[in-house]
């Protein structure tokens, strides 16, 4: 409740800031529009696609449907349930205005479940499981672009990362496979095989959805020609660079090398090869490093090349 109370502070309090109440609202706004979009694609994926066809889907989802289809019970219920007690940790764990952000989602979510009703769009498996895990794929990312989740798998997987050697993802990994696993003895191994695409199709939405269609590497450059590279770099390529002072040894013996200069920028996977020819093109002998980066903000990354 803390985060709320000090979300709402900043934003009427006395002593706010012009701009920064204007930017919370623009944020706020955002929120909304990418929960509520995605909410709704979440509803079509189950409604449309999941529900008719009994397929699963992996996380607290694909529990809830599987519950649902053994027991008959409600889904829209079956989802407030499963997630609530993630929520709660979510809350504890990260701010209360997060998880008030999420139960809102999941409840609307909930409600759409229960009463709207979408025609099924087609028979063919493959067809729903690859555009059913899209659409619920989409809805996930979305509503984790606006700060909140529907699905609170990920939540206890980071709270069990903390607390032992599993990353996040070898829980989900983990998680998922039991799921599948249960789901191959209770219902069928059809569903399941069929099950897992719907995940993997889900799995590599909520991916493009959040890290974006261009993936950015961070590029760092050891090289004598320093100043060089960095003025191709930024006058021909039309990108920034940051320039690291260090030391640095080498071999058996220890030998030094002090006063050099480490260049590092942003670019995207498709400029990579034009940004190392450029600086082979100045010092063939170049340490560089690649490594990739989720997503940038600022700086010159988002404009174009000069050329």
């Amino acid at each position: 409740m803390a985060g709320l109370v000090s979300y709402l502070f900043h934003f009427f309090g006395e002593k706010g800031n012009e701009v920064v109440k204007r930017l919370i609202l623009i944020r706020g706004l955002k929120d909304f529009f990418f929960i509520g979009f995605g909410v709704s694609m979440a509803a079509i994926g189950l409604k449309g696609f999941l529900l008719p066809n009994n397929f699963l889907d992996g996380g607290a989802m694909g529990v809830s449907l599987l519950t649902e289809i053994m027991t008959g019970f409600d889904l829209s219920l079956l989802i407030i349930c499963v997630n609530l007690p993630f929520i709660l940790m979510g809350g504890k764990q990260f701010s209360w205005a997060f998880a008030i952000k999420s139960a809102l989602a999941i409840l609307t979510l909930a409600v759409l479940v229960h009463y709207l009703e979408f025609p099924m769009v087609t028979s063919d498996k493959l067809l729903i499981a690859v555009f059913g895990g899209f659409f619920l794929g989409a809805g996930i990312g979305l509503t984790i672009r606006g700060g909140a989740v529907i699905d609170g798998t990920e939540v206890m997987a980071i709270l069990v990362s903390r607390k032992s050697s599993l990353t996040v993802g070898d829980f989900i990994a983990v998680f998922n496979v039991v799921l599948f696993g249960v789901a191959a003895i209770l219902v069928s191994l059809e569903t399941a095989m069929y099950s897992m695409l719907t995940y993997l199709s889900a799995s590599k939405t909520v991916d493009f959805i959040i890290n974006g269609i261009e993936e950015y590497i961070g590029v760092m450059i050891i090289s004598d020609l320093a100043p060089d590279i960095k003025s191709t770099i930024t006058n021909q390529l039309g990108r920034g660079v940051t320039v690291f002072r260090s030391d640095g040894g080498y071999g058996t013996r220890g030998e030094a090398l002090p006063d050099r200069k480490i260049l590092f920028c942003v670019v995207t996977r498709l400029e990579v090869s034009n940004l190392i020819l450029e600086v082979e093109k100045i010092d063939m002998q170049a340490f560089v490093i690649q490594y990739p980066i989720k997503d940038t903000r600022g700086g010159m990354i988002k404009k174009r090349p000069l050329h």
